[in-house]
């Protein structure tokens, strides 16, 4: 169960919501009245005391998302949603507040250390999630057996871990999540690498700028036992030796012999990262025993040629990720300018859910893809896109009597799905609506004066065409959205 207080949202919740809030939305629209006739405001001068300025910067590693952050985040979600629909994952959700203990397994990870934790006024020990696949995996097992697999859920989760703030890093980010729940073979990591290449051709970016590195961590423990690394060191060295990239090989080897591993047998270890093809790899190995793990990458090279996506993969076997409970394929994405850090990464974990109490094994494999690096990417390749706010009109009143008039019109614009926005102080001077609509990048204009308003009326301007027959024009108010369909002005609202 979630803490006390908190909510998961399966994919059916999720689908309920947004039919909720889509028919919220509806019915406010088909409400809405003109307003009563308002008054001129006016300003009380008071007494005001003014406190301590405050810090307005926003805690290290952390964002304000203002409007035009916003804009952008929407987009690259909707990139997100749009992939996960092409694949037919499910959404889902869980509170941003987890039990602690649902993190804390064995192998040294780093993540147990940058925790946002703390005891809550309940006496229990909870955090801020520092990743999302443990709250999938208690979500699988709280329905109890009562969903029939494989299933296929993705989430967009805001992630917080207390690390070193860095360029695509911050210690609170969005992280797009796609699993697959109950599938074996490696078809469900074909899948998922399938995916990740869609997304990133969905936003510009190709082959050239991006790969994905692919290894298997059941290769790796048949290594890492040829060179005579017990079982129960096998979580611990996985580890260290992901921290290659970072430090080196001899500070991989130093940390090694900390954890009993002989220096001839660490050399050996990391020495065997240095491959860079599967044919290399099954000289390495030989006649070792790998549990069919080589013949496994070979299929996912095979699919990828299928697939269409072979330019994007390749072996490298010094990819581990540093999570404990990868199990087997593990890959990551990379920069091929090595500018960035890795752009997304995932793998196989087929034991986790044993980890927390599953009788019986339960296969799975997924993988994160946090926001902050992908933008990165997306500036240096100049590919971020100029988004603007839509605004479909705006309405202005000539006056305050026709605030009740102005309203009318624009809740029979909203009821339609148009995005609409209104001049709040009535502008008699035409060319004062005219330069607030184009400050706020409104599309249209309607003005709505009394001489037209008495006729029935309402006078429309296009901003935005910029054709000869972009002069004004005057509409009548019974029908008004049948006329605006006539010159094939409609919504996109969904």
């Amino acid at each position: 169960e979630p803490p006390s207080g908190t909510r998961d949202f399966f994919p059916e919740q999720i689908r309920l919501q947004k039919a909720a809030a889509k028919a919220a939305h509806q019915a406010a629209a088909g409400a809405a009245k003109p307003g009563q006739k308002q008054t001129s405001g006016h300003t009380v001068a008071e007494h005001v005391e003014v406190g301590r300025a405050i810090e307005t910067e926003p805690p290290s590693g952390t964002r304000d998302f203002f409007p035009e952050q916003m804009r952008l985040q929407n987009w690259l979600f909707g990139h997100f949603r749009a992939t996960a629909r092409r694949f037919a994952f499910q959404e889902y959700d869980a509170p941003v507040l987890e039990s602690e203990e649902l993190y804390k397994r064995k192998g040294g990870e780093e993540i147990t250390e940058q925790m946002y934790n703390f005891v809550d006024k309940d006496g229990k020990n909870v955090t801020l999630r520092p990743e999302m696949t443990p709250s999938l995996a208690r979500m699988i097992l709280s329905l109890g057996g009562k969903v029939l697999l494989p299933v296929k859920w993705f989430s967009l989760p805001q992630c917080w871990r207390f690390e070193t703030v860095q360029r695509g890093r911050k210690r609170e980010h969005y992280q797009w999540n796609m699993d697959i729940i109950g599938e074996k073979s490696v078809a469900a990591e074909i899948e998922l690498l399938a995916a990740v290449v869609d997304f990133f051709r969905g936003i510009g970016i190709t082959a050239a700028d991006v790969g994905l590195k692919v290894n298997s961590r059941r290769v790796l423990s048949a290594i890492l036992t040829k060179f005579g690394i017990a079982p129960d060191q096998f979580p611990f060295v996985c580890v260290i030796v992901d921290k290659l990239d970072k430090i080196g090989a001899d500070a991989v080897v130093e940390l090694l012999l900390g954890q009993g591993v002989a220096e001839a047998a660490g050399r050996q270890i990391v020495a065997s990262l240095s491959l860079k093809s599967v044919d290399e790899l099954k000289l390495l190995m030989g006649d070792t025993d790998d549990g069919g793990a080589v013949d496994e990458l070979v299929t996912i090279f095979e699919m990828a040629e299928a697939y269409g996506f072979a330019d994007w993969i390749l072996f490298d076997a010094s990819v581990v990720r540093g999570l404990a409970y990868y199990t087997g394929i593990v890959f990551e994405g990379f920069d091929r300018r090595g500018e960035l850090r890795a752009i997304c990464g995932g793998g196989r974990y087929d034991k986790l859910l044993s980890l927390y109490g599953s009788p019986e094994v339960v296969p799975a494999c997924g993988f994160g893809f946090g926001d902050c690096v992908v933008i990165e990417l997306l500036k240096e390749r100049g590919l971020l896109p100029t988004l603007e706010p839509e605004v479909d009109f705006v309405v202005a009143p000539y006056n305050a009597e026709l605030r009740a008039a102005c309203a009318k019109v624009a809740a029979l614009l909203r009821g339609a799905g148009f995005a609409v926005d209104v001049l709040l102080e009535p502008a008699k001077k035409v060319k004062k609506a005219f330069e607030y609509a184009d400050r706020v990048r409104g599309d249209r204009v309607f003005f709505v004066a009394p001489d037209e308003w008495a006729s029935g009326k309402v006078r429309m301007k296009d901003l935005r065409s910029g054709s000869a027959d972009d002069k004004e024009v005057d509409l009548p108010l019974d029908g008004l959205i049948a006329a605006l369909a006539e010159m094939g002005i409609t919504s996109s609202a969904k």
